[in-house]
């Protein structure tokens, strides 16, 4: 049964990825109607931040070679590494068992909310691959695509594109990002009003082409 899990990192409940991202389930559940579909907030429910214990987990992963996701458990030995184990076990069941992870992610300060970070670092143990392909819906207040101004300062794009591939040895990314959304409240990007709306039709289209 093919699964996609569905994750969001927005602090908006109407929140341009969220949107986009939402398109794409749509898409994706009518396509696959037999499929498995997983859904986290990470706003609504927030991952606590790693602590000592999920270090010390780690750290047992790396000396005793274990890249196998279903192996990590046993790096859990005290009461400690037990308890920061059952926040990371569900996290990581969700990723390693998808075929397709789809993460709505805004850009917060050049790069990613923090609720979102915090996911990154439960799940994230050394030389473990997964075999899902990646689509990330994003929405940012400027825009950032190559050739303008601000494209230097894309640390969201770039960062989960590294991540990925970098962690995991997913090759297999796509964007599909809605730009200028500060347009709708910023009197500085009032005259690129026009630009946003094509921007987020066009990714919202984009997202359920892709899903179908």
């Amino acid at each position: 049964m093919t699964h996609l899990f569905h994750l969001d990192s927005s602090p908006r409940a109407a929140g341009f990825s969220r949107q986009i991202g939402a398109a794409y389930a749509r898409a994706w559940r009518a396509a696959n109607p037999g499929g498995r579909y997983t859904y986290r907030d990470l706003t609504a429910e927030p991952v606590p931040f790693i602590d000592e214990a999920w270090t010390e987990i780690c750290d047992y992963a790396l000396e005793n070679e274990i890249t196998d996701p279903e192996r990590l458990s046993e790096g859990a030995r005290t009461v400690r590494q037990k308890a920061a184990w059952a926040v990371v076990e569900p996290l990581l069941n969700d990723l390693v068992s998808a075929d397709v992870v789809l993460m709505g992610v805004p850009m917060h300060n050049f790069s990613v909310p923090a609720c979102l970070k915090a996911w990154i670092d439960q799940v994230t143990f050394p030389r473990a691959a997964i075999r899902a392909r990646v689509v990330v819906a994003g929405a940012r207040g400027g825009t950032y695509v190559p050739g303008s101004p601000r494209h230097p300062f894309d640390h969201q794009e770039r960062y989960l594109r590294d991540f990925f591939k970098g962690h995991f040895a997913v090759d297999d990314i796509t964007f599909v990002t809605a730009e200028l959304t500060n347009a709708r409240v910023d009197p500085y990007l009032g005259a690129r009003r026009k630009d946003f709306e094509a921007s987020v039709r066009d990714a919202l289209k984009t997202a359920g082409g892709l899903a179908s």
